[in-house]
């Protein structure tokens, strides 16, 4: 029998329990539950690391339609306005959008040269109707754009 003063030294095993029990926090002392604790605290972790995942894929959605949008200018023309919608990819569906846009304004579309192939651009030359009493700036106009694209863009992310 060995008495307590001639104990054998920790085996590489016992130490490697021990190192786990550490970092799992786990306050068991017999190797079965050490390892319970380590597989519940390894559940834990990847449940964390879905979450951050989940949270990860959310943000870079969320940034990625936010930078897609297309970028919009309006210039006042002697009678109407340039107007020029462009994006580095295809927009399915927004030219419609846009021209319904248009419509609500009271625009006639004059001229107009659209590409929806492998990037989205649009160039049109809109003039207001002539029974139109009000009239309407350069910057109404942009601004019912860029609504008619944050409304596309809701659509298409749902």
């Amino acid at each position: 029998m060995v008495s307590r003063e001639h104990k054998r030294p920790a085996t590489p095993l016992h130490e490697k329990f021990q190192l786990l029990r550490s970092i799992t926090n786990s306050h068991a002392l017999n190797k079965t539950s050490i390892i319970v604790d380590a597989s519940k605290y390894i559940e834990e972790l990847k449940q964390k690391v879905e979450r951050l995942n989940r949270n990860i894929a959310s943000t870079a959605q969320n940034s990625a339609a936010q930078t897609l949008l297309p970028v919009v200018t309006v210039e006042t023309l002697e009678k109407g306005f340039l107007v020029n919608v462009f994006s580095e990819t295809s927009c399915p569906g927004l030219l419609v959008s846009i021209l319904e846009a248009f419509e609500e304004l009271g625009l006639n579309v004059h001229d107009a040269s659209v590409s929806c192939t492998d990037r989205f651009q649009l160039e049109a030359v809109g003039g207001e109707d002539e029974e139109q009493v009000e009239s309407i700036d350069a910057q109404v106009v942009k601004q019912a754009v860029m609504q008619a694209i944050k409304n596309w863009s809701e659509s298409i992310s749902q």
